[in-house]
Order: C-alpha cells, then structure tokens, then sequence
C-alpha cells in the first residue's frame, strides 16, 4: 500500500472529525442535545479532559500526562506507519493503523489547541472562534464529543443482578467523536483478523541449483 493513500485516510479522518468539532463547538450550547435518526442517534455536546468516551484521568496532572502521552504517540505513528508500509505488512493492517493514528491526531488538536481559539462553552452561551483570549493554555483544551446512541434508554437491571441489582440502565451510554470511532474500528478490526493480517508467509525466496550430467547409481559415493 502507498505512503500517500494512508496519508489520504489519515487527511479525511482527521478533517470529518475536526469539521464536527468545529460546527459543534460554535452552533451547540454546552449539554445541548438534537435527534438526529429517532431517539436512538442524537447530537449531545459535551467537552471531557480526559481519555476517550469521557473518561477521566488524574484531574489536570492527569489531562497534562494524557496529552504528552497522545503526542508521543503520534510522533511514534508516524514512524510506525512509514516503517510497516515499507515492509509492505497486510493492507488491512495498514488501514487499521492509520485510522488508529488519525483517531489519536484528532484528539491531540483539540488537547493542544481548542483552549487558545475558543471561549469557553457554557449553557445559554455559544463559543466564538478566535477570541481574544481563549478558555485554556497550550496543551489544556477539552476535547469535543457529541456523538450519542442511546439504544436502550430507561430500563432497570433485575433486582437478583449483584452490585447494579435495581439500577438504571443504558445502553449506549457514552458519549463520542469521530476521532474516537476511527480509534475503536482500528483497534477491533485488528483483534478480529489479526490471524489474517499478521500471518506469516513462507520464505519463498530461490535456492541455487547445481545441474550435472553425472551417473548416479550404486557405485557413486557420496562424500
């Protein structure tokens, strides 16, 4: 597979998910929720500091680590990336890569940048881009979520089930990004064919010959 069309997957990746953010952040009030298909798919924009799905990690300490961690880990994607086209690894391999590293770009900007060029998000109040100064320092941006699948919604576990016996459920109850679906598709996808994509071939590489005219019966010795 060619650098430039995992360069291609990485670029729309990248540009759907910070597109959404973008048209979130500066049309939704903070927890404002739209249906899109029924009740069951809705726009519901929340910010987190944490990891991804909104979990948390550690307060600021914890969201300062967590961003180190995903630009490290994009430095080291881009020469994973490079190194496993060049050994020319599974195509479907690659892709699930590059989607992971793309899912880890996206929430990278908004950790890095989001603070600076935008105010801050608040109910009743929409965030300008650009402003004079933003709601955060440099590497202290919450990252935007706002993709909701409550599929089951205002059911109860049975009584007899232990810990969460009498509870609320549903199912799905957290709320994402785009960045974090590429993540999820790439890994799953991975530990579903990771026989196919990580099998090894035979050496198939030719051996030398050595034709001879020679006589071989019983009386040949071989030394």
């Amino acid at each position: 597979m060619k650098s430039r069309n995992v360069s291609l997957i990485i670029f729309l990746v990248v540009l759907a998910d910070q597109a959404l953010k973008l048209y979130i952040k500066t049309h939704f009030y903070l927890n404002e929720s739209h249906n899109v298909l029924g009740n069951w798919f809705r726009l519901y924009f929340v910010e987190n500091e944490g990891m991804a799905y909104g979990w948390k990690f550690g307060g600021q300490a914890g969201k300062m680590l967590l961003t180190l961690f995903r630009l490290g880990a994009v430095i080291f994607g881009v020469w994973y990336l490079g190194n496993i086209i060049q050994k020319k690894y599974h195509r479907g391999f690659i892709i699930c890569a590059a989607l992971i590293f793309a899912g880890a770009l996206g929430n990278l900007i908004d950790s890095m940048f989001y603070g600076m060029i935008f105010e801050d998000s608040y109910s009743g109040h929409l965030a300008a881009l650009f402003p004079k100064h933003g709601y955060a320092g440099f590497l202290h941006g919450k990252v935007v979520d706002m993709l909701y699948f409550p599929i089951i919604r205002d059911a109860h576990f049975p009584k007899w089930v232990p810990v969460w016996g009498g509870d609320d459920f549903e199912f799905f109850r957290p709320i994402f990004n785009l960045a974090d679906a590429s993540i999820s598709t790439g890994v799953i996808t991975i530990l579903v064919f990771q026989k196919r994509f990580l099998k090894h071939h035979p050496d198939n590489k030719p051996y030398d010959t050595i034709e001879t005219g020679a006589v071989v019966n019983d009386d040949v010795q071989v030394q």
